[in-house]
Parts: C-alpha cells; structure tokens; sequence
C-alpha cells in the first residue's frame, strides 16, 4: 500500500471534481473537499500487456496481482451487486483494493453499477486500470460513471465518510489477516448496503496463530478439524464486533472458502441497529477425545465440557472464540442469485457447472437445522478403525436416521450433518456389515 505523506502528495497533481452525488442516509450540510485523485504521468511504449478474458471481458493485468482461481469470488460478487441493483434501482461500488481493476470492470458492465470508485494503493497501476476501465463509457459530471484514485484504503474510506459519500456495495480484496479496515468501513456504507470482505490468513484460522487472530478479529483460535470454516466464522465475528461497536449489525448473505491461497470471501448485509441479541456471537468447542462439538453463548463460559467425560473419562473441549456461530448463508439471497445466474447462461454444461455446484451446495448448507462445522470422512473412518463408506452412501444412511445431512462446499469429502460422531461411527460400522 502507499503510505502518503506532504512530500508525496506535492508530487501529484490533486482535483477536486466532485463525485456524482449519492443518496445520504444521514442528511447533514458538508464543506469538506471532495477526494482527491492522484494523476501520475504515464508512459507510453514501456511495458508489455498481458491480456486476461473473464465472462467475455478482455483485460489487462500486466503486473498487477491477479488470480484466474478468484473468478468464482468475482462471479458471486457480481451476481448480488446485480440483485441489489434490481431490489434497489441505484448502485454505487466503492472496490478499495482494486489491483488491475476486473472487479470495478465487472460492476461496471454486468451488475450495471451507476458508479465505481476503483481505488488502488500502488500508483504505478494506474495505465493499467484505466486501460480495463475505459471500455466503460466514463461520463461526466453528476453522470460520471467510474474514478480510480491511489490512496490507502483506510483513508478513502475515511474521507467518503467526512464528505458524506456512501456506497451500496463496498469490495474489499486484502491480503492476510489485514483487518484495519472493519472500523472504517462501516463510516462509508449505506443502511441496507453490501461489503464484501476477504481474508487469506489460513494459518490463523487453523488455530497456529491464536494471538494474531486475537489482535485481528477478537477471537482466540485452536487448531479444529473444520478449520477453514472457522476461518469464515473468525471473519464474520470480527465484523460483527466492529459493527456492534458503531451501532450496526450484520449478516451473512453467504461464506465462500476457495482453497487457493486459502481465500475467505463473506458477503455482509448492513442493518443500521444493534444486534437484538448475541445468539450467533458465542464460542465453539471441540472435543478430540469424541469428536463432537457445541456452541456455547457468553453466560456458559463457565460450564464448557462435553457429556462424553461422564463415561469414557475426563475430556477438556478446545475452545475458540468469540466467532459467528450462526449461518453462514442466506438461503432466499442463494437461490436468487442461482436464478440469475441461470438467466445469464453462466451455469449449466462446461464452465458453468462449477458455479451451479457450489450455489447449490451452499443453498444445502443453509439447512437451519445444520451446526456450524463439518465432519471428515477421513476422521469418522480413523475413529471407527475402518474404511469408510461412500459419501453419497453414507449421507442416505444418515437421511435414513432422521437426522439432517448436506456435502460442504469448503470440503469434498466431508458432510455436515447434526448427526453426533458417535452415531455416525455406529452409522458406518453397520453399513460395512451389510
């Protein structure tokens, strides 16, 4: 990220056009500036683009970060800006970390965003962005359709919220556990708004960094069998606190893990009230001894254990936390955007079917009647000392049970199930008898 100083902001050149107006949720007389805009000199004739396709979008990335694996990120991101434009009539995107600019293109030209702030704290990626971005009409005025500006993303953030400049959807593509953000963010979004936030710490959510999470997002992680799921969770919780802090909740409209990097992508409505209660910002454990675990809420910190201790001896529970403990996705958004997705032919044979697999998948795990977390074949079949069933066989045995059963899309060969380990061992076993 650059970090500005008076020396470095001398060096460029400073507009101050203001921005297309946005509807303010909070009316309130302003004579701050508007943004400023960094317009460095671009050279011509000295570098060699390298030219990317996405949904029929030709762009470039030259040295930008950029990953074709993120495409899925993009698509689902795309796909509720587009379903909050239809419900609302009105989008304006704030893409904090816009590396090349695909995302802020993306809105532009499929979500039909009425205007995108494209920003980028590195400045030498400025020709490249705006070579993406001008295959969208820029406008001018109040119909000025996109701007890309180079500033730390905290900063933008911060000085939207001075000139009184909200978005609907804010798009934040950081790297690690960089979370510096969730204070200030939620200063620029408007009431009913959308962010959509990431992080790439694995390594905290896989509980080796617990005081890195701690400092990060509030929440003091062990190591668990589930945990890129955690990872979601220790995300959601840490906005869910700095939201609380300022007199908003959130929710989950859906969690997408991606194995590469390991990237965690939440998409979060914005209410503008607290929390009615703290139901789903609570503590997880997990016993190693049987394998179960259970959410606990604030008033049961002193009572964490698990039943197992009364017949197969003591056990002492893993505990982390405070962590989003409810859904991960909301089902009515998923099928709306499943449906969408339909109707512009990016799902069905060939390309498409990945995307169709996971919305379906995430529309299975929003079963209300699944916990958080996922049990891995592997570990159900150590546990029973044998090999283990088919996941489609051992799915239809637990069905068959009563109990609720649905793949995770985070795992291949994991279910989540509310279905104890217990009973899923014994499921096993007499399977492998008959």
């Amino acid at each position: 990220m650059l970090t500005l100083t008076p020396e470095t902001l001398s060096s460029f050149t400073i507009f101050h056009k203001p921005l297309p107006k946005s509807p303010n949720p909070n009316p309130k007389p302003s004579n701050s500036p508007h943004i400023p805009r960094f317009n460095p000199p671009i050279y011509a004739n000295c570098y060699q683009p390298t030219y990317q396709s996405e949904r029929g979008l030709q762009f470039e990335t030259e040295d930008t970060f950029f990953r074709h694996e993120s495409a899925t990120g993009r698509d689902l991101g795309v796909l509720s800006a587009a379903l909050y434009k239809q419900s609302k009539q009105h989008l304006r995107v704030l893409d904090a970390m816009c590396g090349c600019g695909i995302r802020s293109l993306r809105y532009l030209a499929e979500a039909e965003a009425d205007f995108v702030m494209a920003n980028d704290g590195n400045d030498s990626h400025r020709r490249v962005i705006l070579n993406n971005l001008k295959k969208i009409d820029r406008g001018s005025g109040d119909e000025k359709r996109w701007v890309v500006t180079h500033f730390d993303a905290n900063r933008v953030l911060s000085e939207c919220y001075l000139k009184r400049e909200f978005f609907d959807l804010i798009d934040i593509d950081s790297f690690g556990s960089d979370s510096s953000f969730l204070r200030t963010v939620f200063n620029a979004v408007k009431r009913d708004g959308l962010l959509y936030l990431t992080s790439t710490d694995g390594y905290s959510s896989g509980g080796h960094r617990p005081n890195n999470s701690l400092a990060a997002y509030g929440a003091y992680i062990r190591p668990m069998p589930y945990s890129n799921e955690i990872g979601l969770r220790m995300l959601i919780g840490g906005a869910v606190r700095e939201a609380s802090a300022q007199g908003y909740h959130v929710a989950p409209l859906f969690s997408y893990y991606s194995y590469h990097g390991p990237v965690f992508r939440v998409m979060l409505r914005v209410h503008r009230k607290p929390l009615p209660d703290s139901r789903h910002y609570g503590f997880i454990s997990y016993c190693e001894q049987c394998g179960n675990s259970q959410a606990y809420c604030w008033e049961e910190l002193g009572q964490i254990s698990c039943s197992c201790s009364n017949s197969i001896g003591p056990s002492s529970p893993v505990v982390s936390g405070p962590l989003w403990t409810g859904p991960l996705h909301d089902a009515t958004h998923i099928t709306a955007m499943l449906n969408l997705a339909e109707q512009w032919g990016w799902v069905g044979d060939g390309a498409g079917t990945d995307l169709e697999k996971l919305l379906k998948r995430m529309i299975d795990e929003s079963n209300p009647r699944l916990p958080f977390g996922y049990i891995k074949l592997d570990e159900m079949a150590s546990r029973a000392k044998m090999n283990s069933p088919s996941l489609k066989t051992m799915m239809s045995a637990i069905q068959k049970e009563g109990y609720a059963v649905s793949r995770s899309h985070i795992a291949s060969n994991a279910i989540k199930t509310n279905c104890p380990m217990k009973e899923c061992v014994r499921i096993a076993k007499e399977l492998m008898v008959h």
